[in-house]
């Protein structure tokens, strides 16, 4: 099966790349500078480094085979984002008789649309799921702190999801589809939709970066020290707002990919139940496994992320929250 994907995904790439240099621009979508928008602000790394202990060592395992930590981790993230907003709500469906739950809360002034920005607190098996997904759990808060002291111009709601991993990966059980169908249902305006997904590990040496693909490689570079804005062909615009408000804010390397879901990755988290609401959504991540090698196993641990850095990642989400909800 992976080597199927493989060639489907080179397939897609090779008759992108023998359009042309105009189609390179579009994969890439480079950015030529921008100032920023919103305040300065310092995320704090030993705050994040808190909460990812947390996660992955009192919540863990965080899997949907042990509901009652999945439980009380959402208790505890609905108590931190209580401190930060007035207008906290906790979303309950069912699951083979079990009760899951997303968290979320509401920052700045009511407006005619919503930016929603999301990481998902599951993670996967018995594992203690530090990159995956207590580091985007924990920008996710810091973010909220973050909020609470600089309000918004338009409103931006943060999300914590339930049963992002397998097996309810791809299915109507995953709390990002029960979320994205709720707005839409309501039928609310999303200007756009982040999620955070494996942020926060990073590394310097040439090599440590890999690609779902060979092809990439002559794109991006080869070592594991930026992040990414993940999108499909039909989220260009959010892409480069969103590249583009990153680097105004941090000096972390933001590089970014708008390409066909055949290429593997490009739709592996949250993000894209919210394509299927028809609103526009991004991933931002480190590449989980095309990077890190602990991903999905027991060696994903608090003690491996550079908090620094999630510091930084952080500090741009902030600033692409502030530009994309500007009326």
């Amino acid at each position: 099966m992976k080597r199927a994907a493989i060639k489907r995904g080179l397939l897609a790439l090779g008759v992108l790349l023998a359009l042309g240099g105009g189609v390179v621009f579009l994969l890439t979508q480079p950015t030529f500078g921008s100032a920023r928008t919103g305040p300065e602000v310092k995320a704090d790394p030993g705050r994040l480094k808190a909460i990812v202990v947390k996660l992955s060592q009192d919540f863990a395992p965080r899997d949907s085979t042990h509901p009652q930590n999945l439980d009380r981790a959402a208790e505890w993230i609905e108590g931190e984002l209580a401190a930060t907003s007035p207008t906290v709500t906790v979303q309950q469906w069912q699951v083979e008789g079990v009760t899951f739950r997303n968290v979320s809360a509401l920052y700045g002034p009511a407006s005619a649309e919503r930016v929603v920005i999301g990481a998902h607190y599951d993670g996967c098996e018995p594992f203690p799921a530090a990159d995956d997904n207590g580091s985007g759990v924990a920008a996710l808060l810091e973010l909220a702190r973050l909020l609470k002291a600089h309000p918004p111009r338009g409103q931006v709601e943060l999300v914590a999801w339930s049963l992002e991993e397998p097996p309810f990966f791809r299915t109507v059980s995953m709390g990002s589809y029960v979320h994205a169908r709720s707005l839409a249902d309501a039928k609310v305006k999303v200007r756009g939709a982040l999620s955070l997904e494996t942020i926060g590990y990073f590394r310097d040496e040439a090599g440590t970066q890999h690609f779902p693909v060979p092809g990439l490689s002559l794109l991006y570079s080869t070592r594991g020290d930026y992040l990414a804005v993940v999108g499909n062909l039909g989220q260009i615009g959010l892409t480069r707002q969103v590249k583009a408000a990153m680097q105004a804010a941090a000096p972390l390397p933001i590089f970014s990919i708008n390409a066909p879901v055949a290429i593997p990755g490009i739709d592996f988290s949250d993000h894209l139940n919210y394509w299927k609401f028809g609103y526009p959504a991004v991933m931002v991540t480190d590449t989980a496994f095309n990077r890190n090698a602990r991903y999905h196993t027991a060696l994903d641990t608090a003690d491996t992320l550079d908090y620094p850095r999630l510091a930084q990642a952080t500090e741009g989400v902030f600033e692409a929250a502030w530009r994309l909800s500007a009326p």
